[in-house]
């Protein structure tokens, strides 16, 4: 990939709570082995030879990031989160408007998905390089679904032929994004990821398949899933 010029930036929104973790700490800084989630996802994206650096968001009053000791030595710039991810990374956005150009790639990953492999930051990027809008990480369906009502009773059954898990990083144009969330907000739609903003202008990311092992920690089980597939793929050393 050493055709692909490096002008792109990797957004981190890490200023949630996990409040599904029913932990004593946000979720990002639990531990998998001898460093927080947060720590193993940055080592990730910074490994990567084409991310030039990384923006995150933290909360504002933010406790536990002082006390990380594994961090990359790329660029990594701090700007305070907002009410919603979406809030955080608008924020992150407008900091990277003020230095970079308006068609620098941003890749939007979640802090709590520790375990993205390169390979397919290497497929998105590829595949995402040259498409009008952008794309993202993700997985087809395999399991039957089923739509249930408020209480839990089944509905009906969902064709899952065309239904896909959506994963990050989702990588998109500075400008574009910023503006996507921006319309989003003033429309008071609460994304729930970058996709669905760039969605609602009326525009069609492209799915890349990723690996099933990028998963997201939400449960306290996710936690030795995680330091399993960490184990299985060999972790990289902070960039």
């Amino acid at each position: 990939m050493t055709d692909v010029p490096a002008n792109f930036w990797a957004v981190v929104p890490a200023a949630g709570i996990g409040s599904r973790m029913r932990a004593g700490k946000p979720k990002q800084y639990l531990t998998i082995g001898d460093r927080s989630v947060l720590e193993h996802t940055l080592a990730r994206l910074t490994a990567h030879p084409l991310i030039a650096g990384v923006v995150i968001a933290l909360a504002e009053h933010d406790d536990y990031w002082p006390g990380l000791r594994h961090l990359p030595v790329k660029p990594l710039h701090r700007v305070t989160g907002g009410a919603e991810r979406c809030h955080s990374v608008l924020h992150c956005l407008h900091y990277l408007q003020a230095t970079q150009a308006p068609d620098t790639w941003v890749l939007v990953h979640d802090a709590a998905r520790p375990c993205v492999r390169s390979t397919d930051i290497d497929n998105l990027i590829l595949r995402c390089r040259d498409h009008e809008v952008g794309g993202l990480l993700g997985i087809p369906v395999h399991d039957t679904m089923k739509r249930c009502d408020t209480a839990g009773a089944v509905l009906d059954t969902v064709d899952r032929r065309q239904l896909w898990h959506a994963m990050t990083p989702q990588m998109f144009r500075l400008h574009q994004l910023a503006d996507a969330l921006q319309q989003a907000l003033a429309r008071e739609l609460l994304v729930t990821d970058e996709a669905s903003a760039m969605e609602a202008l009326g525009l069609h990311p492209v799915m890349v398949e990723a690996t099933a092992d990028n998963i997201k920690i939400t449960r306290p089980e996710d936690l030795a899933l995680a330091a399993f597939y960490l184990d299985q793929q060999g972790a990289p050393p902070c960039a």
